[in-house]
């Protein structure tokens, strides 16, 4: 089991607050993408399938009982992330091109878990800015559950792209200051 450094557990925490920054700043504004998983794919990046693990844990849990009730239900959803982003991007440089295939691969699992919890916890409708989209598409004759798929899975492999192409910049940076660390 890898040790974690004071330095380690600081970026972590730094990690955690990215994530609670993000979410609440999609939330307030209710935007449809979630930007709750910068933190998580940061630490996972840089640390590994743990790394990411304990990031969306503190920051799934302190947005829960703080901010966002629905964060705590999404939970599985932080840690499916956060273990995936460890596992295919800890220590594995992948070119530009390469990126879009490695976000599927973080994004689809999250997908799919995310979209059962909003179809049979919460019927279609969460504190997202994305619920607005369902609906329209429920309301468009589409099945609930076909709704939710096809809006998670656009707004999830965004935000994961998105999130994803910033960290591998933010570290390759990064990882030459970490090295004395």
């Amino acid at each position: 089991m890898r040790k974690f450094k004071t330095q380690h557990l600081t970026i972590i925490a730094l990690a955690i607050a990215l994530n609670y920054v993000g979410a609440n700043i999609a939330l307030f504004l209710h935007l449809p993408l979630y930007l709750d998983s910068i933190g998580t794919i940061l630490a996972g990046t840089l640390f590994g399938p743990i790394g990411g693990v304990l990031t969306a844990a503190g920051s799934g849990l302190i947005s829960g009982i703080t901010t966002d009730l629905f964060a705590l239900y999404y939970l599985p959803v932080g840690l499916l992330t956060g273990c995936l982003s460890g596992w295919l991007l800890y220590q594995h440089p992948h070119s530009k091109r390469m990126l879009p295939i490695v976000t599927l691969g973080v994004a689809l699992p999250g997908t799919i878990v995310s979209s059962l919890i909003t179809n049979y916890l919460f019927h279609g409708v969460t504190s997202s800015g994305s619920s607005l989209i369902v609906q329209i598409l429920s309301g468009l004759g589409l099945n609930q559950l076909v709704s939710i798929t096809i809006v998670q899975a656009g707004t999830d492999y965004l935000d994961r792209l998105l999130t994803i192409v910033v960290i591998t910049q933010v570290c390759q940076h990064l990882k030459k200051q970490m090295t004395t660390l």
